[in-house]
């Protein structure tokens, strides 16, 4: 088998009903140049067994024990032969012409590190949901990688590996290279972006269209979303250590949207009082958000407190017109 240009690097644990799904839609590729490395992780059901019924060439499969999504992402890319870096959780997928359109991208643009697209998103059934993530495509700095997360989710990237080459780290307990920093069990991916925009020179670039779905599982309940902004005060706290100015200046506005976000994420699962709660939050915080995306901030708002006071299932007309926003 010839040098792969593209590795896809997907780690599995405990993806069953999905991961059949997410390895057909990388083998539908129209770029065809690729290895798929599947990365186990010491899951406890059949997805692995699943993955072992592909005969293709281009498929391996790599086990570990158990060390979260941080660390399957880092086997793969530290086994990676190719001189791109595909991103894929195991319970996404892919459009077809997706690892096309973003190495075409890379290979017209050698100052561009990471490159990305707008995502659509789909409930835990596959089912298409009127959600999509429309994120900044052009000029994208430091900032809006902090505030925003242009990238969107783990999913949506393809990079070179000269960008990871340039932000590895050595893994003392293990006497190895990481990227992704293990200790983080949520918002890895958002660390290490904000490690490549403030340590390196590498551009953070979207082209148009929309070729990763995106699976969006509500089920955690408020307990989850207080933990994933803990979590994401972990991020803010590393931004610190890289560029104190930076984060001084940014860090409130990052925050008041991310509160925002998870605001949002609230509503989803019918948690009113903590949306309503996460929004007064960020205002308090930084009310510039409202007055740099006022519609998004103001619906969320009133969206928040609507459903503080009414069940969601009066709601949906304002459920749609939140996700429009």
């Amino acid at each position: 088998m010839s040098t792969p240009i593209v590795s896809v690097i997907m780690p599995v644990y405990n993806t069953a009903k999905y991961v059949e799904a997410a390895i057909d839609s990388v083998l539908a590729q129209t770029f065809e140049a690729f290895e798929l490395l599947i990365v186990d992780d010491a899951g406890s059901d059949q997805s692995v067994d699943l993955c072992r019924v592909y005969d293709d060439p281009r498929v391996r499969i790599i086990s570990q024990a158990n060390r979260g999504l941080a660390g399957a992402r880092n086997t793969g890319i530290r086994n990676a032969r190719g001189q791109f870096i595909a991103l894929l959780d195991s319970d996404d997928l892919w459009a077809p012409e997706k690892l096309e359109k973003h190495i075409e991208h890379l290979l017209m643009s050698p100052e561009i590190g990471v490159s990305y697209a707008a995502s659509t998103m789909m409930d835990d059934a596959g089912n298409p949901l009127r959600i999509l993530q429309r994120p900044k495509l052009l000029n994208v700095t430091a900032k809006d990688v902090f505030l925003r997360n242009p990238v969107g989710n783990g999913s949506a990237p393809v990079l070179r590996k000269a960008v990871f080459n340039d932000i590895a780290f050595l893994n003392t307990v293990r006497e190895e290279l990481d990227y992704f920093d293990e200790t983080f069990r949520q918002s890895e991916d958002i660390e290490c972006w904000c490690r490549i925009a403030l340590t390196t020179d590498w551009k953070f670039e979207g082209i148009s269209g929309a070729f990763t779905a995106y699976r969006i599982s509500e089920g955690g309940l408020s307990a989850n979303v207080i933990k994933q902004f803990e979590t994401w005060s972990r991020v803010r706290a590393r931004v610190a250590e890289l560029d104190a100015e930076f984060a001084k200046t940014w860090s409130a506005q990052a925050e008041a949207y991310q509160k925002r976000y998870l605001a949002r994420r609230s509503f989803r699962m019918g948690e009113g009082a903590l949306a309503w709660t996460l929004m007064k939050e960020a205002l308090a915080t930084s009310p510039k958000i409202l007055f740099d995306e006022p519609a998004k901030t103001v619906t969320t708002l009133v969206a928040a407190l609507v459903l503080r006071f009414r069940p969601l299932a009066l709601d949906r007309p304002l459920q749609a017109l939140i996700e429009k926003a």
